[in-house]
C-alpha cells in the first residue's frame, strides 16, 4: 500500500482551542508554535507548547491533537524517517534495522490521541450536528492510522481508523467544502485508493472509500492556496507530486516549505533531491553543498543516518555532473556515517554508478548485486528495480546541466 500518504495530510493547520481558561487567540498562538517549532525540528520546544496547551484546554480534543502530532513528528525523527524517499513504495522500509520507537514517547503519543478520540466522540454524542467535533474526530482518527501505517509498519489494522477519518470528513464537507484541512485529508485519501490495484481499490470501495486520484490532487491543490497550507497540504503535495514524477511541482513546493521553515534543515535537503529527480544537478549540487555546510554549524541532534543521507544526495548530485572521484570520497563517508539499511544499499548503487563511469564494469557490477540484495532486505522496491536494471545495462551520467 502507497503509505497512507501520511504524515503529513494528517497533521491540520493549528487552530483554536476553547475552554474557560484559554482564549481561542492565545489557544491558536499556542498550537501555532508547537507547529512552527515541530516544523523547524525544535521538538524540545515544540512539545513544551503542546503540554502547555494542553494543560490549559484539557477538555478540548483539538489541543490533544497538537500534542498527538508534534509527538508523532518527533517519533519520526528519531526513527529516521525524514525524507520523501523513505516514503516512496513501502512503508516497511528499514523497518528491522531502523532505531526504535523510545517507549516513553510511544505511550504519551498513544495517551494524547486516545484523550483527543474520546473528547471528540463525547461532544459529537452531545451533539450529532457539531460539525467541529465531527472533523477533530475524522483528524485524530486519520493520525492514529497513519501512526500505524507509518510507524508500526501494520497497514492492516490501520484500515479502520483510515475508514473512520474518511466517513467523518466526507461527512464534514458535505456541510462545508471549502474546509481547507479536510479537503487535504479527504484529497489524500481519495488519491491512495486510487493509486490501488484491483481487489485493494475495490475493497476499498465498498466499505466506503472514494477513489479518484486527479480530484484528490485537485482537493490539496485548492487547500494549498490557504496561509496554512506550509502545516498540511504542501508536505502532502510534495510526496504526491514526487511519485507522480511531477518534479518541477516538486521542487516548488519544497522551495516553499524551506522559506516557509528556515530552521528546518531537511527541508533543504528536499529542495536538492527534488531538482536532482527534475535532472538539474547543478542546482541540486549547490543546494546540498550549501545544506551540508549549514548541518555542520547546526548544533542540534541529528536524526539517525541523517549525516549519510546528506552525503549520499551529495554525491548523486556528483555522479550526474561525471565528478566520479568526488562523488566515491563522498560515498566512502556516507558509508562511514552509520546509514540506515535501505539508504546503505542506495549508496552501493552510486558505488556502482561510479564504477560504470571509469570503466570498471566487474566492480559496478558487484555493487549492484551487493545494493540490490540489501533492498531486499529491507524492502525497498525502488532501489531493487534500479539495481537491476543497472546490472543489465551500464550507468551513464543523463542529467541536465
Amino acid at each position: 500500500m502507497l503509505l497512507l500518504l501520511l504524515v503529513l495530510a494528517t497533521a491540520p493547520a493549528p487552530g483554536p482551542a476553547q475552554s474557560p481558561h484559554l482564549g481561542p487567540s492565545r489557544a491558536d498562538a499556542l498550537a501555532r508554535e508547537a507547529y512552527d517549532a515541530a516544523f523547524n525540528l525544535d521538538y524540545d520546544g515544540a512539545v513544551d507548547a503542546a503540554r502547555r496547551l494542553t494543560a490549559l484546554a484539557p477538555d478540548d480534543p483539538r489541543s490533544h491533537r497538537v500534542l498527538a502530532t508534534v509527538l508523532w513528528t518527533r517519533i519520526l525523527f528519531q526513527i529516521g524517517a525524514i525524507t520523501v524517499d523513505h516514503f516512496m513504495g513501502t512503508l516497511t522500509k528499514s523497518k528491522d534495522t531502523r532505531p526504535p520507537v523510545p517507549d516513553s514517547l510511544h505511550e504519551e503519543f498513544t495517551a494524547a490521541l486516545t484523550r483527543a478520540i474520546d473528547l471528540a466522540d463525547a461532544r459529537l454524542q452531545q451533539n450529532r450536528r457539531n460539525l467541529e467535533a465531527r472533523y477533530d474526530l475524522g483528524a485524530a482518527h486519520a493520525i492514529q492510522a497513519t501512526f500505524r501505517a507509518s510507524i508500526e509498519g501494520n497497514v492492516t489494522s490501520a484500515f479502520g481508523p483510515a475508514r473512520r477519518a474518511y466517513g467523518a470528513i466526507a461527512e464534514v464537507l458535505e456541510h462545508d467544502s471549502g474546509h481547507t484541512s479536510a479537503n487535504v485529508i479527504a484529497g489524500t485519501y481519495r488519491y491512495v485508493v486510487s493509486e490501488q490495484r484491483f481487489p485493494s481499490r475495490w475493497l476499498a470501495y465498498v466499505v466506503g472509500f472514494a477513489g479518484d486520484g486527479e480530484r484528490g490532487i485537485a482537493m490539496i491543490e485548492r487547500a494549498a492556496e490557504s496561509p496554512a497550507a506550509v502545516y498540511d497540504a504542501l508536505p502532502a503535495l510534495l510526496l504526491i507530486y514526487t511519485r507522480e514524477e511531477r518534479h518541477d511541482d516538486a521542487l516548488a513546493v519544497a522551495e516553499r516549505l524551506a522559506r516557509a521553515f528556515p530552521r528546518n534543515r531537511l527541508f533543504r535537503l528536499e529542495v536538492g533531491s527534488a531538482a536532482l529527480r527534475a535532472g538539474r544537478p547543478r542546482e541540486a549540487e549547490r543546494a546540498i553543498a550549501a545544506g551540508l555546510d549549514a548541518l555542520d554549524a547546526d548544533t542540534r541532534p541529528l536524526a539517525p543516518g541523517e549525516r549519510a543521507m546528506w552525503l549520499y544526495q551529495h554525491a548523486r548530485a556528483l555522479v550526474e555532473l561525471g565528478r566520479a572521484a568526488d562523488a566515491q570520497r563522498r560515498l566512502d563517508a556516507a558509508l562511514a556515517a552509520d546509514p540506515l539499511g535501505w539508504v546503505r544499499g542506495r549508496i552501493h548503487l552510486e558505488r556502482g554508478k561510479v564504477a560504470d563511469v571509469g570503466g570498471r564494469r566487474a566492480d559496478a557490477r558487484e555493487a549492484y548485486r551487493l545494493a540490490r540484495t540489501i533492498a531486499a532486505r529491507d524492502n525497498d522496491p525502488i532501489g531493487r528495480r534500479a539495481a537491476e536494471a543497472l546490472l543489465n545495462q551500464p550507468f551513464r551520467p543523463g542529467g541536465k546541466r
